[in-house]
């Protein structure tokens, strides 16, 4: 199982996802997989359907007034690059008025689509590209299931000194709309699997319980036991081993 060096940032505060639509809604169009799969009229026609203008003033809120730039999670799935989170980001950007960042970009390939939680914790999205200092981003996805490429972009974007006021997705699952998780989650966590498993996660993650999302944390603690997680990430990993991009920058440690 390879190391990683993500960058999580406490994700305390940090405002609910906005949700579009509801999850089986959206997978059940008959433009998604088309889109899933890099067909960028077929996302643009799923997110035509999808996207609720009525989400409009609760994005409006999060932004506060703020000037902003959107940046779209450019997943890279096994069938191709994922186009509906830039479909949705080009679509808000009209209805709010803001400007698309398109140098972010996500730097392997995770295969979260339709993967177990096990697999999406061995197998972390990363990112790199251009974050201005003290500029401010809204996130925006296709969809949210444990959090955790969210709360990856989210620290990316804060290591490089940038500001990200909030997120939205077309869809996600609804306990996940609330990426934090709370102080008593996190201590039931270490108590249950120890500090031992939290020293070994970090050495392969790069962060700690604190910095998981309420979903992750949520899926740790429903889990056998430390021995257990070890052996079923290891093996996701291996099974699923993130492939890099190309680009000679992107953050990838073998």
């Amino acid at each position: 199982m390879r190391i990683m060096r993500l960058h999580r940032t406490s994700l305390y505060g940090f405002p609910d996802v906005v949700f579009h639509a509801d999850e089986s809604a959206v997978k059940k169009h008959p433009q998604f997989a088309a889109a899933k799969a890099g067909d960028i009229a077929a996302a643009e026609a799923l997110v035509a359907d999808m996207a609720n203008p009525d989400c409009a003033p609760a994005l409006q809120a999060l932004l506060g007034g703020r000037p902003a730039e959107l940046v779209s999670v450019h997943a890279l799935e096994m069938e191709g690059v994922n186009e509906i989170p830039a479909a949705l980001a080009e679509l808000l950007s009209e209805w709010l008025g803001l400007p698309s960042n398109e140098s972010v970009v996500q730097s392997n390939t995770v295969g979260h689509t339709g993967a177990s939680g096990y697999h999406r914790l061995a197998n972390q999205a990363q990112f790199f590209g251009v974050v201005l200092p003290d500029q401010h981003y809204f996130i925006v996805d296709d969809f949210v299931g444990q959090g955790g490429t969210l709360a990856n972009l989210i620290g990316f974007i804060k290591s490089q000194g940038g500001h990200v006021v909030g997120a939205t997705a077309l869809t996600g699952k609804p306990y996940s709309a609330k990426l934090a998780p709370d102080e008593t989650q996190i201590q039931a966590l270490r108590d249950k699997h120890g500090q031992e498993f939290e020293e070994w996660w970090q050495q392969r993650f790069g962060f700690g319980f604190s910095e998981l999302t309420r979903s992750e944390a949520r899926y740790l603690e429903n889990s056998p036991d430390a021995h257990t997680i070890r052996d079923r990430l290891v093996a996701a990993g291996l099974e699923g081993g993130s492939a890099s991009s190309s680009d000679p920058h992107a953050p990838i440690v073998p």
